[in-house]
């Protein structure tokens, strides 16, 4: 349990929950070929984007652990506190975005929540106007490569708060 002490008041926090299975011990060729995919799918995209990527992904997904590493990691490289806290409200905040920052947090909440059961034309062709057709394919991957990772993180309740930025690469 995690307490802090502030000047006069402790503040006792919620137990951590412990994750349920370590996957990546489990499985370790999955976890290799998952590692595999991410740096390929990283390839030629802006690192700011590909972050903004992940931890919107990750908030929709509910994953903390991935939210907490992906946070942390773009705080590292310089991304502002204030577009981070703005990107679970990003079309309520658009200004604090760039117009092809945009079309992938569209296209990721797109293809993330599939719920009609497809990507809407004017979001794909949104984002086909903001990218080179290679450089879509790159985003296309980011995105289904961070919602696996985020099916490993929830199912198997990946627990938050430990990871150190860069500490994966």
């Amino acid at each position: 349990m995690t307490t802090r002490t502030e000047t006069t008041t402790t503040v006792e926090y919620a137990p951590e929950r412990p994750a349920r299975l370590e996957w990546a011990k489990h499985a370790p060729e999955v976890y290799k070929a998952m590692v595999r995919l991410e740096t390929a799918a990283r390839k030629g995209l802006d690192h700011t984007l590909y972050e903004l990527v992940k931890i919107r992904a990750s908030q929709i997904n509910h994953c903390a652990f991935c939210i907490d590493m992906h946070t942390k990691d773009a705080l590292a490289a310089g991304e502002s506190v204030e577009r981070i806290v703005q990107l679970s409200a990003w079309d309520e905040s658009r200004h604090f975005y760039t117009a092809k920052e945009i079309a992938a947090l569209e296209l990721t909440e797109a293809v993330t929540v599939l719920t009609d059961g497809f990507v809407p034309d004017e979001v794909y062709d949104n984002a086909a106007k903001h990218f080179e057709e290679a450089e879509l394919a790159q985003v296309i991957a980011a995105i289904t490569v961070i919602n696996a990772w985020n099916r490993f993180g929830v199912t198997c309740r990946m627990a938050p708060g430990h990871y150190e930025p860069g500490q994966y690469k």
